[in-house]
């Protein structure tokens, strides 16, 4: 018995006993919120779907005459989940395209801008897409898989090299194991289906909680041109030319010019003025190919009746998207519209709505249901924008906040409190200066965010 007091008393005045002791207590602990975490995230095998996510999940998405998808499990990072999308495009399609101007942009997308804009000729041309790994950052590496992969795809595809248009998307600064890629694309080439978007959404998603589409039609002269696409985007969401993934199919005859000019014009409008982070992205990729499959008359430049109707339905799709990107951020549980008008001019306008957006102040407040209106006004003095303290108004949907340099008198709290429970909210800013004016996009900022990012590539 003396002996056992004796050890005892040793144990408790080593110091190091103690920390081994604490370190073993600390290891369970890590392992006990690890499985909690995991059993609140993952009640069924799979991420927690983000609260905003579409009610009714995907739409019904159309075949598109001239696609056809195929997918695998290639496993490029994970095993057992879809992780490839390849799409056959029918022999004429005219292919456009805009990109991150991010100045490490990663060896894909050095490789499609390259691409887009040559003549289509009669050839056809394929889109090649993996999740898992960016193929960022990889060095002369990035450039020779890249190369392998087209070069696979083109002969499985029966489709020229320079036709085949690749994005990744994933981890960054590791290498691609795209032998896992081309290993898998002679049966994929076997499986093509003009069905398989769904599951192409699916494929080229990472922290993605819901898979993205959007889809609309219009009757011009009594035949029918259709536009369908998908997306991906969760995080690092701060487009600069283009957004994360996203790939749009259409029947249209359209010539390349104006289609490219459609496009650049429109994500301005619509993937340019999202944020989620105010991160951007190595990757943003938006391909969009036209198989001119449709009966309906050619468009052959912006101006025609066709072409106007055809780019208000295409901005439809695109708006679409790039809200289901948001609503998908990283941790989301808010879907918030910054208004802002009368700036001294549209880039001015633009500017404060992006430091509203991106104000961390302002998204944690959001997050909080707190309706701090003094960190809009903080965010508009940052933003570098002309303002006038006195001129400035804000307002919480219909309810005015703030005017004339001071809180509106009919303003209360309790108003303010009641109305940032919603789950979707608009900030709107009037500075009181001119014309200028613009909307964007944005999220919350909540814990789940820091949680997804910490744990992103273990």
């Amino acid at each position: 018995m003396a002996k056992d007091k004796n050890k005892k008393a040793k144990a408790k005045d080593d110091p190091k006993g103690d920390l081994k002791a604490l370190r073993k207590k600390l290891s369970k602990l890590r392992k006990k919120l690890r499985k909690a975490h995991e059993t609140v995230a993952t009640p069924s095998k799979g991420p927690m779907i983000s609260p905003l996510a579409p009610a009714g999940g995907m739409p019904d998405l159309p075949t598109i005459a001239g696609v056809d998808f195929a997918v695998a499990e290639a496993g490029v990072r994970y095993k057992g989940r879809l992780d490839v999308m390849l799409a056959r495009l029918a022999p004429g399609t005219q292919m456009a395209g805009v990109f991150t101007r991010s100045a490490t942009r990663a060896a894909p997308v050095l490789d499609c801008e390259a691409k887009i804009g040559k003549p289509a000729g009669g050839a056809g041309a394929a889109i090649i897409v993996n999740s898992g790994n960016a193929n960022a950052f990889t060095g002369a590496g990035g450039q020779a898989a890249v190369e392998s992969v087209t070069a696979a795809v083109s002969t499985a595809v029966g489709v020229p090299q320079d036709r085949v248009f690749s994005s990744s998307t994933g981890v960054i600064g590791e290498p691609l194991p795209y032998d896992r890629i081309t290993a898998v694309l002679g049966d994929m080439a076997q499986r093509f289906d003009g069905a398989t978007m769904p599951d192409a959404a699916r494929a080229i998603m990472t922290t993605d909680t819901f898979p993205k589409a959007a889809t609309t039609k219009i009757d011009v002269d009594g035949e029918t041109i259709t536009i369908a696409g998908i997306a991906k985007g969760s995080g690092m969401i701060a487009p600069d030319m283009a957004t994360m993934l996203v790939y749009i199919f259409t029947d249209a005859k359209i010539a390349q010019v104006p289609l490219q000019q459609m496009l650049s014009t429109l994500t301005d409008e619509t993937f340019n003025a999202i944020t989620v982070d105010g991160d951007t992205s190595t990757s943003d990729t938006l391909l969009m190919a036209a198989t001119g499959q449709s009966a309906a008359p050619e468009i052959t430049d912006l101006s025609g009746p066709t072409a106007v109707a055809f780019n208000a339905a295409l901005k439809e799709v695109m708006l679409d998207l790039s809200h289901q990107v948001v609503k998908d951020g990283e941790g989301a549980t808010k879907f918030v519209e910054v208004a802002v008008t009368g700036a001294a001019d549209d880039t001015d306008a633009k500017k404060v709505a992006m430091a509203i957006a991106n104000s961390p102040l302002v998204k944690t407040a959001v997050a909080g249901e707190d309706p701090n209106w003094g960190r809009v006004v903080m965010a508009v003095g940052k933003s570098g924008a002309k303002a006038d303290r006195d001129l400035l108004s804000i307002r919480f949907g219909d309810i005015l906040v703030a005017e004339k340099g001071w809180v509106s008198p009919n303003y209360t709290e309790d108003d303010g409190a009641t109305y940032m429970k919603q789950p979707e909210l608009v900030i709107g800013v009037d500075m009181g200066l001119g014309d200028g004016a613009a909307t964007v996009w944005t999220c919350d900022l909540t814990h789940r965010y820091i949680e997804i990012n910490a744990d992103y590539r273990s």
